[in-house]
């Protein structure tokens, strides 16, 4: 991205142009040692989109994400602790139903995480965001996402339109990622059978939440997961309501000398406890203690949903959560080094 472009698309987004973007706070405290695996942003060319498409695609956070800017970001990380942040798309994504326009927007978003990345050595990291619900203009952009622009991994939505993540259309995606053993993760939305199903309540209240759950038991029970065992899943808010379905899902596997143990990678558990889990809306000790049930904390990451939520409102929800300090120091930074060692 030229520098000029890149000025106007601060301008855009409410920043001050007039600031090199360099001006910016580029090192962490040495105290801040959190890892934000849950941070989006905002490029000039998907807030238009977002703002065109705001009736058909109705999206409750435009005009949060419309105040978003570098500087404030790292502002709050600052405030949290956190030391870096990795990048990823919210809901709605990128797909508004035309095909041309989405890889538009995914080449548009992409290039300016990239820039994010490289003008806040350190701050940063980057999900490069995929071009789905087409799966050829996707295994076209996962190269340049990955290899060209060296993203940590790949932000896709729970669903597309009425396809969930183990929709056999996605096979081709799953197996390229899976062979280049990538970070995959999986921010919630809502499907089209579910964005207004209960007019005064806004889809972000119930069903984002349903459908991770429903994307997870999709992966597991289309074969999917045990197919792409190489593909690190991190799937957002704790799972969404997945702890609470575990009784109808899990059933045998719940008794509690099942749970106190070791159990077969290849079942509905076991696929559970591989994936990873972050803490955005869910740094409580009702959440967190619920998953804890299932899954260990070493699959637990630090996640906050900025800018909807500030970081320093989840170290405060993760500390007072019922975990030990030796789970909450894993949780702000040892699961995701562990799995993205590039931070480390």
């Amino acid at each position: 991205m030229l520098r000029s472009d890149l000025l106007l698309g601060l301008a855009a987004l409410g920043m001050d142009a007039a600031m090199p973007a360099r001006a910016f706070a580029q090192t962490a405290n040495p105290a801040a040692t959190r890892i934000d695996l849950h941070h989006h942003y905002c490029s000039p060319d998907w807030l238009a989109s977002l703002t065109q498409h705001h009736k058909t695609y109705p999206f409750p956070g435009l005009d949060v994400i419309s105040g978003w800017s570098a500087k404030g970001a790292i502002d709050a990380m600052d405030k949290a602790g956190v030391a870096t942040s990795v990048l990823s798309t919210t809901t709605p994504g990128i797909w508004f139903g035309n095909a041309a326009e989405t890889r538009h927007l995914a080449r548009s978003m992409n290039d300016y995480g990239a820039s994010l990345v490289r003008d806040h050595k350190g701050r940063y990291g980057l999900f490069g965001v995929l071009p789905l619900p087409d799966v050829q203009a996707s295994l076209a952009e996962i190269p340049y996402v990955m290899d060209t622009l060296k993203a940590d991994g790949i932000g896709v939505l729970s669903s597309y339109g009425d396809k969930w993540l183990g929709d056999p259309s996605f096979e081709p995606v799953w197996a390229e990622l899976n062979r280049r053993k990538a970070v995959v993760f999986s921010h919630a939305t809502a499907p089209d059978c579910c964005k207004v199903l209960v007019p005064h309540i806004e889809a972000t209240t119930i069903e984002l939440n349903t459908d991770t759950a429903r994307t997870i038991i999709d992966l597991i029970e289309t074969g999917a997961a045990g197919r792409y065992p190489d593909i690190r899943f991190i799937f957002s808010h704790a799972g969404g309501t997945i702890a609470a379905l575990a009784g109808r899902y899990l059933r045998k596997q719940l008794a509690p000398q099942t749970l106190a143990s070791q159990v077969a990678p290849d079942t509905r558990l076991g696929h559970l406890r591989r994936f990873y889990y972050d803490t955005a809306g869910s740094a409580n000790i009702v959440n967190l203690q619920a998953l804890k049930m299932l899954v260990p904390t070493s699959q637990f990451v630090f996640g906050t949903d900025y800018p909807w939520a500030e970081p320093s409102e989840i170290v405060a929800g993760l500390n007072q959560s019922g975990l030990t300090p030796d789970d909450i120091r894993a949780i702000n930074r040892e699961n995701a080094v562990r799995l993205l060692p590039q931070f480390a």
